[in-house]
């Protein structure tokens, strides 16, 4: 063979080689991730029948952001990237575990545990996909785009829907107060006005009903 085609076998080699470790390193995220299923919340399924785990909500999330995309406060958001923030939003819980809402203590550090997560699970991916990640869980955080706010919205709606229908299962085994409740779903309001006039008239009857109390 000339030295022409020596060299250019030489190079689709190499670029075979550069391809097989992009693929590994995201298979390595997509394996890593699998133990999101394992990741329990607070919140039990509408059947009562047991908790929920990150993976389910997250699932539940970006079928909503598709489904409830007309009531978004802001029109012409891109549903996609909503979409892809609701399905990554939560992996940081694979070492962080689930940090339940209403516990004051654990709150306190959750912002350090899961930015150590974030850099952890993260940086299994090439470095692009890395950065696309991180970038779209930082947006989620800090809900500074009409995205992350429609996002964020849901992600308060969905574990409120899921204690209303259990008649506030986990409201009552933890003690929580209508007023907490509302603090933690008013940021709904931001992202899609018309879902936060629907919870505040589930929360007025979920006192009455004795789900919550005052």
């Amino acid at each position: 063979p000339t030295d022409l085609s020596v060299g250019s076998h030489r190079v689709a080699e190499k670029k075979m080689e550069m391809n097989r470790d992009r693929l590994e390193k995201q298979l390595q995220f997509i394996i890593e991730i699998d133990k999101l299923k394992h990741i329990l919340r607070q919140n039990s399924l509408m059947d009562s029948s047991r908790q929920e785990n990150d993976a389910e909500h997250s699932w539940h999330l970006a079928v909503m952001a598709i489904l409830l995309s007309e009531y978004a406060k802001d029109k012409g958001i891109d549903i996609f990237r909503v979409v892809k923030m609701v399905l990554i939003h939560d992996l940081v819980e694979i070492d962080a575990g689930d940090t339940y809402c209403y516990d004051d203590v654990s709150v306190q550090d959750q912002k350090e545990r899961e930015t150590k997560a974030a850099e952890r699970i993260f940086n299994l991916l090439p470095a692009d996909g890395a950065k696309e990640i991180r970038s779209l869980w930082d947006e989620f955080e800090a809900r500074s785009t009409p995205e992350s706010r429609y996002a964020a919205a849901l992600d308060r709606l969905q574990p409120f829907l899921l204690n209303y229908h259990t008649n506030g299962r986990s409201w009552q085994e933890h003690g929580v107060k209508s007023s907490q409740v509302i603090t933690r779903c008013q940021p709904i309001e931001d992202g899609a006005p018309a879902l936060w006039g629907y919870v505040a008239v589930l929360i007025e009857d979920a006192v009455r009903n004795g789900f919550l109390t005052e």
